[in-house]
This record gives structure tokens, C-alpha cells and sequence, in this order.
């Protein structure tokens, strides 16, 4: 049993993942008795609610247009008044409500809504269904942020342009900051325009916890209103996440049932402190955790962001939840970003696709590497295996590259293991003396390392140059640590031994005994 070091700090426990739910998914497993109880009701519902919803859209549209008539969705846009408001307010809202209620939905109301003077914005959560709009209808109609393209959407673009939403363009790259400005302008208008109303999230969840909400709802620095949905229906045939049922499937089912009760309760407004006001993520995260109590549910950091991760990871054949990493929240600690998340994807992926589970065990992690397996290696494995199951996941992968190696593959630990390697001074490694030192280091006698020779000689030469031996570190930063980890092993094994000769010829090496605990446990929560 090789001897084992102990480090000086614990791990810093905020890294971990959470033990909740993948919130982006939802599995839908039907029993026998309810598909048949889906057959019967449908044969009768789904004909006589379909022409019901057929009548109600045939009636809102031609209003619907009219009170848009030559309305500006951009640039100079003003608050409806008059009869168009009007019209919004009291027809367009009653046939919003039949709508639902023509899809079988029973509202349940608690507590009371505030005015625009009172709370200017609305924050609604958790966001787990296309029906959530439902809200948009009990609360009055209030403006919405919404995605530009959606407009187009025949029909029912023509409803949202009713509501004059926020809107949002992922092909303008100054969106994000007009979408906040306009946020700003009309929570501040005194209530000349009517509330804004906000999904926080961001994107559906399966209502198991809420999200790390976004800040745009905050940044005014106005007071809000909470307002929490539940859906407390033996069968769950709304809930839409990035892995589940698809729009169409959910909407027939729902149809097939007898009604479906939606609990909308608004909460008291949360009013925020000079602190607050200059700093958007506290508020959100107090009224968050408002939110979540008044749910009885967990908190946790993912954000969308989580959920492109995992549709990348899909495509990589990975599992998806292996995508799941709580992406803000490690980003920030560790001062990544996306395009570099998405580049240790790819290596992960390229390690972990021959396990099942997209999980890297030891021995896949060895083969990456083109090493055997030994004390050394087993180090490096158990300094990126966080919580100690004998596995990396993606998470793991991208702290421990982070924290582990690209620190570590300094350029000074660069020209100290070529000029070890250079036994002979003369800037160039041979294939003997690259081989030379690798198995005396591992102590493996007959190690094979004529596939990693080649990978690092990039011309085909037979010596490795120093350009070619820093070009191949910089891409591959686990063999840096897995170099300072030989070293630290042996002045271990030398500690260990007490041997005078064998410490002296490790004396100059340098130390990175607490390299990934200095660096990771030093960084504030």
C-alpha cells in the first residue's frame, strides 16, 4: 500500500455539488389505470374542449389585432391608454381566463396583488411549464420580457404584442443592456405603465428547487412582489423541462383530464435595503430564499447556462446530467469562461465516452494520460476525485484542470522537467532519455512510452525540442501536476525513509504539496 500524504487544508466545501434534483429534468411514467383513465375522458373531452379553444382564439385574435393596430413594438414605445388599454384590461383578460379554463385548469388564488406604486415588478417562480402564462391572465395582463422571435409565432404572436413586453434579441449584442434599461424605465414610471412581470429563472425547472435567479428583475432596485405557482395535481401533465415530454404530449394530456388546479399566490412585496439596491444578487437571493420557503423547497446555484452544458454534453454522447456543474457559480469562483467550460467538455468527453456513466474511473484516466497506473498516477487521480468515490466527473474535471494543473504548469515547472529530462544538456530529449527518466520515476521497468513520445514530437524528428515540449504541456496541464506529483511523492517516500542522500537530491525541487488547497480553499464563498 503506497503511502498516502495528508493535506494541510480540507476542501473547500462550497466546490461540492449539491445533493438535490437535476432540476432540468422530468421523467413521465403513466400507469396502466391512468391511460386508461386518459382514453376514456379524452374520447369525450379533447373534441369538445378543442372546439371550445377554437371559438375563444377565432374571438381574440381580430381584437387582438385591432387594439395592436399600427402599435410600435420598438424604439419610442408608449403605454396603452384609453380604449386599447381598456379593451386589454377587461375583454382580452375575461377571454384569457376562458382559454384556461377551456384546457381544464382550476385556479386557486392566495393572498392579494399590490398596484404598480406598490410593486412595480413581479417575480414569478418556479418556471416549470408553457402554462405558467396563466399568471400573465390572473395578474392583469402586466408587460412581459420576451424573446423577440416569439412575436412571429402565428396567433399567439399577436397576443403577446397586447401585453407590450420587454423584448429580447439574441442576435443584438446590446440586448441584455436595453432590455435592462427598458426594465428600469417602466418599474420607475410611477405607474404610468403597468407592472412588469418576470420569470427570474430564466428557463423551465421541474419545480424540485429554484435556480439561481438572474438580476434584471433587481437591478431598478425596486420593490417587488413574489408570486409562487404550484401545481398540486396527483398526475403531473404540465411540467416541461429541457429532458421530458415535448409540448404536444403535455397539452393532449392535459386535455385528457378532468381539470388540472393551479395555486397562484402572491406574496408580501420585498422591499430593498440601501445594500440590496446597490447589489442586485442579494436582493434576488433574499427574495429567493423568500420564495423557496414559502415552497418548502431547496435552493441551489444552476442557472441556463447548466442547461447549454447539458445539450452539449448530449451531443458529445455524454450523459446530460454530466453537464450539470452549477455553471455561475463555479465560473465565478474559478474566473472561467463559457468557451473554456465547453473546451474541458470536449476533453473530458474524449476520456470519459469508453465509461459508462460518463464517469472517468482510474484506469481510463491512466490510459488518457498513456501512463500505467502507480502511486503517482493514483495521487493525481484522488487530488481530482473531490468526494472520493473512486470517479471524476465533469464537475471534478474542470476544478481539478482549473485548480490543479494550469497552476502548476508554470513556466518555470515547464523548463525545470525538460532540462531533467535533457540528460545530456544538449536542448533536445532522445526517445531513451525521455523513457529514461519516466521509468525510474514510475518504477516501471518495461514502460512503453513510444505513443506519448510521438504525440509530443509534433515534427517527427526523434528528439523533442523544447518549443515541442512547452507547446505539448500547455495543452495537456495534467501532466505538469502529474510531474510536480512525482516529485512530491518521492521527497514523501525520501521523508519517510529519512535517508540524508536521497532528500539532497530532491532538496531543489519545488513545492506544490498544497497547490490545489492554497488555491481553492483561499477563494471566498
Amino acid at each position: 500500500m503506497p503511502p498516502q500524504r495528508v493535506f494541510a487544508l480540507p476542501r473547500q466545501q462550497s466546490l461540492f455539488l449539491p445533493a438535490v434534483v437535476n432540476p432540468f429534468v422530468y421523467e413521465k411514467k403513466l400507469t396502466k389505470a391512468d391511460k386508461i383513465k386518459c382514453a376514456l375522458f379524452g374520447l369525450v373531452l379533447v373534441p369538445l374542449r378543442s372546439l371550445f379553444l377554437i371559438v375563444v382564439v377565432l374571438l381574440t385574435w381580430p381584437l387582438a389585432t385591432l387594439v395592436t393596430f399600427k402599435r410600435p413594438l420598438k424604439g419610442a414605445v408608449e403605454p396603452m391608454t384609453g380604449w386599447r388599454r381598456l379593451i386589454c384590461r377587461t375583454v382580452i383578460a375575461a377571454l384569457g381566463r376562458m382559454y384556461f379554463f377551456g384546457l381544464g385548469f382550476r385556479v386557486v388564488l392566495r393572498g392579494r396583488q399590490v398596484s404598480s406604486a406598490e410593486a412595480p415588478i413581479l417575480v414569478v417562480a418556479p418556471h416549470s411549464s408553457f402554462f405558467d402564462a396563466i399568471v400573465c391572465i390572473i395578474a392583469g395582463l402586466p408587460s412581459t420580457v420576451s424573446r423577440s422571435e416569439t412575436l412571429s409565432t402565428p396567433i399567439f404572436g399577436r397576443f403577446l404584442r397586447c401585453l407590450q413586453p420587454v423584448l429580447v434579441s439574441r442576435k443584438d449584442p446590446d440586448s441584455r443592456r436595453n432590455t435592462i434599461k427598458e426594465i428600469e424605465s417602466r418599474s420607475t414610471s410611477g405607474g404610468v405603465w403597468p407592472q412588469v412581470l418576470i420569470f427570474p429563472e430564466g428557463t423551465c425547472t421541474n419545480r424540485s428547487c429554484l435556480i439561481t435567479f438572474k438580476q434584471g428583475a433587481f437591478i431598478p432596485g425596486v420593490p417587488v412582489q413574489p408570486v409562487v405557482l404550484r401545481y398540486p395535481n396527483k398526475l403531473d401533465n404540465v411540467t416541461w423541462t429541457w429532458q421530458g415530454p415535448n409540448s404536444g404530449s403535455l397539452l393532449l394530456l392535459t386535455l385528457c383530464q378532468p381539470y388540472t388546479t393551479v395555486e397562484i399566490e402572491f406574496l408580501p412585496p420585498q422591499v430593498p435595503t440601501e445594500a440590496e439596491k446597490k447589489s442586485p444578487i442579494l436582493f434576488a437571493q433574499k427574495v429567493r430564499a423568500v420564495m423557496a420557503e414559502a415552497l418548502a423547497i431547496p435552493i441551489t446555484d444552476h442557472t441556463f447556462e447548466d442547461c447549454r452544458l447539458m445539450i452539449s454534453a448530449g451531443e458529445l454522447t455524454l450523459p446530460m446530467e454530466a453537464g450539470l456543474v452549477e455553471f455561475t457559480k463555479i465560473s465565478k469562483k474559478l474566473g472561467l469562461k463559457w468557451e473554456n467550460i465547453q473546451k474541458e467538455l470536449k476533453s473530458f468527453a474524449a476520456i470519459a465516452n469508453s465509461c459508462k456513466g460518463g464517469r472517468i474511473k482510474i484506469e481510463q484516466f491512466a490510459d488518457y494520460l498513456r501512463l500505467p497506473v502507480t502511486p503517482a498516477l493514483q495521487e493525481l487521480f484522488a487530488l481530482f476525485d473531490r468526494d472520493g468515490d473512486g470517479t471524476i466527473d465533469f464537475r471534478e474535471y474542470v476544478i481539478g484542470v482549473t485548480v490543479l494543473c494550469q497552476p502548476a504548469n508554470s513556466e518555470e515547472v515547464i523548463q525545470m522537467a525538460f532540462e531533467l529530462f535533457d540528460t545530456d544538456n544538449d536542448q533536445t530529449i532522445s526517445r531513451e532519455e525521455f523513457a529514461s527518466l519516466l521509468r525510474s520515476t514510475l518504477g516501471v521497468c518495461d514502460l512503453n512510452v513510444t505513443k506519448l513520445f510521438k504525440d509530443i514530437d509534433a515534427d517527427g524528428s526523434g528528439r523533442i525540442t523544447y518549443l515541442e515540449f512547452r507547446s505539448f504541456a500547455l495543452k495537456h496541464p495534467q501532466y505538469a501536476k502529474l510531474f510536480t506529483t512525482y516529485l512530491e511523492l518521492q521527497r514523501y517516500q525520501a521523508l519517510q525513509t529519512e535517508d540524508p542522500d536521497f532528500l539532497s537530491s530532491f532538496a531543489c525541487a519545488p513545492s506544490d504539496d498544497s497547490q490545489e488547497e492554497s488555491t481553492s480553499d483561499k477563494k471566498e464563498d
